[in-house]
C-alpha cells in the first residue's frame, strides 16, 4: 500500500465537474485580474475566518510581507516571531529592513510561547507574529495582552478558532496560503489577508495593486500582488467542503491518537482545550534519537512522512549569519526540530490507509 502526504488528484476526482465548469467560466469571461470571483472569494473566506474584509493576494508569503507594510514595519523596527516556522514568516520582516527577534515555543503544543515574548519586547517592538502551527491557535489572550499589533500566520490555520472565536478575531491581521496541500489549496499559490479594519482594509488593497486603485493615481508605494480569478475560483468551489475536509482530519487525528497511544517513545500532538484544531499536520515527537529511522522505516512501506520543520531559523545559515544566532538561543525550537515528524492526514485517507500507517509505526516500536 502506499500512502502520500496529501492526494491532490483524488479531491480534483471528486470535484471535477465543479471545477471544470468554474475554470471554464473564468475563461470565457476573460476576468483573469480581481473581478466579481475574486470579490466572492474575498466575502466568503473573510465571512469563515471571523473578518470583515478579505483582501486576495499571490501567495502567503506576500500576504505577510504586505501586513507588515500595512503596519508601517521598515529599518529600525523590530517584529517578534518563533524560529520554528516557515522562512517566509522571518525572510518578509528581513526584506524591509527590520530585525526578526526571536522568541521560543510552548513545547507542548509548538506555538509562540507569550512567557519568552515578554522578555523580547523593546521600545522598537513593531509587531508579533504569532504562527497558529500546524492548524491551532497560539495563546492569543497572552499575546493580546501586550497591546502591541497582532499578526497572525494562519497559513495552517483556515477554520482554527479560540474560545470560539474564529481565527481572524485575534489579530489586527490574519494571513492565509492557498497553497495546493493546504486545508483549502488552490491549483497554484494563492493568499488572502483577513482584518476588521476598514482603514487596514483600504490601504491593503492599495499596496497589492502597486498603491493604486487601478487608475494610474499612485497614493503608496506598493507591489503588484493580486489573487489570479482562476484560482479564486477553484477556491469559490472547494469552499463549502472545508468544514467536511477540516472534521476529516479531526477525525484521523482521533484515530491516530487512540491507536498510536501506546507506542514507547513516541510523543503524540495534544490540542489545547480552548482552540478548534484544524490538523493541517499531525506532527508527533520521536523521542530518543529514532525520528531518522522510523521515517526510513515508513518509507519503506512506502508511507511518506515530512518533517516541518528541520532547521530552526536562527540556526539557518543566512539568519545566523544576520542575527547571530547560535545553538541553545530558544531550546524548545530547536529540540522540536530534531524531534517532529508529520504523519499523512489529509482527508482523502482512508480507513485502510490509516490503520496500515498506524499499525506501521506500532511495529516499528514493537507494538
Amino acid at each position: 500500500m502506499t500512502v502520500p502526504m496529501a492526494d491532490l488528484p483524488a479531491q480534483y476526482k471528486a470535484l471535477k465537474s465543479e471545477l471544470d465548469v468554474a475554470i471554464s467560466s473564468v475563461m470565457a469571461t476573460g476576468g483573469f485580474i480581481l473581478g466579481p470571483t475574486v470579490a466572492a472569494c474575498e466575502t466568503q473566506i473573510a465571512a469563515i475566518c471571523g473578518a470583515k474584509h478579505g483582501i486576495g493576494v499571490g501567495n502567503g508569503t506576500d500576504a505577510l510581507l504586505l501586513s507588515l507594510m500595512a503596519l508601517g514595519v521598515g529599518p529600525g523596527d523590530e517584529v517578534i516571531t518563533p524560529p520554528f516556522t516557515f522562512v517566509a514568516t522571518v525572510e518578509t520582516v528581513v526584506l524591509l529592513g527590520a530585525t526578526p527577534v526571536f522568541a521560543d515555543i510552548d513545547p507542548v503544543h509548538f506555538t509562540l510561547d507569550p512567557a519568552d515574548v515578554a522578555k523580547k519586547i523593546t521600545p522598537r517592538t513593531k509587531a508579533i507574529v504569532p504562527v497558529h502551527l500546524f492548524g491551532q491557535l497560539a495563546d492569543m489572550s497572552g499575546l493580546r495582552a501586550f497591546g502591541i499589533p497582532l499578526i497572525g500566520d494562519g497559513a495552517q490555520a483556515i477554520g482554527a478558532a479560540q474560545k470560539g472565536k474564529e481565527v481572524a478575531q485575534w489579530t489586527d491581521l490574519t494571513t492565509l496560503s492557498f497553497y495546493p496541500t493546504k486545508n483549502l489549496g488552490a491549483a497554484g499559490d494563492g493568499g488572502m489577508i483577513l482584518t476588521n479594519d476598514d482603514s487596514l482594509a483600504a490601504k491593503l488593497r492599495l499596496l497589492r495593486f502597486h498603491g493604486s486603485g487601478g487608475n494610474y493615481d499612485y497614493h503608496l508605494v506598493g507591489v503588484c500582488s493580486r489573487l489570479d480569478a482562476l484560482q479564486a475560483a477553484i477556491l469559490n468551489v472547494k469552499l463549502p467542503h472545508l468544514a467536511d475536509w477540516n472534521e476529516a482530519r479531526r477525525a484521523n487525528a482521533t484515530y491516530y491518537d487512540t491507536a498510536l497511544a501506546g507506542c514507547d517513545g513516541l510523543i503524540l500532538p495534544r490540542t489545547h482545550p480552548d482552540n478548534l484544531h484544524t490538523f493541517h499536520q499531525y506532527t508527533v515527537r520521536v523521542s530518543n534519537g529514532r525520528r531518522a529511522a522510523l521515517k526510513t522505516f515508513l518509507a519503506e512501506r512506502g508511507i511518506a512522512t515530512g518533517i516541518f520543520y528541520p532547521v530552526a531559523l536562527h540556526l539557518s545559515p543566512i539568519y545566523q549569519e544576520r542575527f547571530k544566532g547560535k545553538p541553545g538561543d530558544h531550546p524548545e525550537s530547536e529540540r522540536a526540530c530534531d524531534e517532529v515528524l508529520s504523519l499523512p492526514i489529509y482527508p482523502e485517507l482512508s480507513a485502510e490507509q490509516r490503520v496500515y500507517v498506524a499499525e506501521s509505526i506500532c511495529a516499528f516500536f514493537g507494538g
